[in-house]
């Protein structure tokens, strides 16, 4: 998995739920554009003590929002460029990520929790100072969560997740972006 995936997955789900409200089974899909720039300082960078590294970053894509089922469950369908420029005095690297995350399957279980099948694939590439590539993460995983939905299952806004099990590992290469990173970050 590249260095931001994870990380920027979790900020965007709150992003994304405020985005969806109640309402009819009938109605159109939410559509929304995404285009979000941050910065960050990371201490003890991949694990390596004393390792402070400045990231900047773009989120740009977009998000659909569509209900399916007599229940009106929303599935979620988002399309990412994730483009990450991690710097120290001594080197700089770029990851840039192209992500599809889309929600498979959604189950209304017993007891006002929902099951949701998601399915993450794309391409993730680390770029050293001279622009070339130095690891690459193409493929798909898979994961399972679990959220509570107090109560409303077709209403995303309020619910909170209880677990998440990755049950599929990458299908591509996977080459470990720490141990191509650190060595140019470290000069």
């Amino acid at each position: 998995m590249s260095l931001a995936r994870g990380a920027t997955a979790a900020g965007l789900v709150a992003l994304f739920s405020a985005a969806m409200t109640g309402g009819a089974l009938a109605e159109p899909p939410v559509r929304e554009s995404i285009d979000d720039a941050f910065t960050d300082v990371v201490t003890d960078f991949c694990g390596e003590p004393g390792l402070t590294v400045d990231v900047e970053g773009t989120v740009t894509g977009r998000l659909q929002i569509t209900r399916h089922g007599r229940d009106g469950l929303a599935y979620f369908a988002e399309h990412l460029v994730v483009e990450l420029t991690l710097s120290t005095p001594d080197g700089a690297v770029t990851e840039v990520d192209r992500v599809l995350n889309k929600d498979l399957h959604v189950v209304a279980t017993d007891g006002n929790t929902l099951t949701i099948e998601t399915l993450s694939t794309g391409n993730a590439t680390l770029y050293g100072p001279d622009g070339k590539a130095i690891a690459r993460n193409p493929g798909q995983v898979r994961f399972v969560f679990v959220v509570d939905d107090n109560g409303t299952p077709a209403d995303p806004d309020d619910d909170t997740e209880i677990s998440q099990v990755q049950t599929k590992g990458s299908t591509g290469r996977s080459d470990d972006f720490c141990d191509a990173a650190v060595p140019v970050l470290q000069g």
